[in-house]
């Protein structure tokens, strides 16, 4: 019982720092990178389909993305749709290859993008003491219905302490390496 408990709070825990990456992706630094493109969707004939699907997605330069649409008929759908990302994106179209270069970002913009970045690590410690929360509540319940002694619930609570602080501090370093990324002129 005490071990579903700590793998449930171990997997919630984890997957809690998986969304916070993913999220701090989507935040562009003045560098180019593919997977900044890969929540954008295409209106592909009625049905909003992710961009990696309907085009090729790869880097020309350190501040140019290249797409390439599988179809010739599908170019304005992708350049509206990677304009309308509110990525603050502005592609242009030569050819068959879609060009988005990645503006330089500004001092100001870099404060700004650190806020948000600062606030979606926060999210995510949130989130994983919420885990740690509800877990030590199960354990609590677990010990009021005689299923475990005090000294085990006392046991489990600490091993999901370690549990939490070991992904606080995973949270902190992933939110430092992208400040001094986004603070990197």
């Amino acid at each position: 019982m005490i071990a579903d408990v700590k793998k449930s709070a171990e997997q919630k825990m984890q997957k809690s720092v998986e969304t916070l990456k993913t999220d701090l992706g989507k935040v562009r630094t003045g560098r180019a990178h593919a997977g900044l493109l890969d929540h954008v969707r295409v209106d592909y004939y009625g049905t909003p389909t992710p961009i990696n699907q309907v085009a090729g997605v790869n880097l020309i330069d350190a501040r140019t993305i290249g797409v390439s649409p599988y179809e010739k008929k599908t170019v304005g759908a992708i350049e509206k749709a990677i304009r309308d990302a509110d990525l603050g994106l502005n592609p242009s179209t030569q050819g068959d290859l879609i060009r988005v270069p990645m503006p330089s970002l500004t001092e100001e913009r870099r404060r700004d993008l650190t806020k948000v970045v600062k606030a979606e690590a926060e999210n995510a410690r949130v989130a994983i003491r919420n885990v740690r929360r509800d877990s030590l509540a199960q354990l609590k319940e677990l010990q009021k219905a005689k299923s475990i002694s005090e000294d085990d619930e006392r046991r489990a609570q600490d091993e999901i302490q370690k549990l939490t602080d070991r992904h606080v501090s995973e949270i902190d370093k992933l939110l430092a390496l992208k400040e001094s990324e986004l603070m990197a002129v």
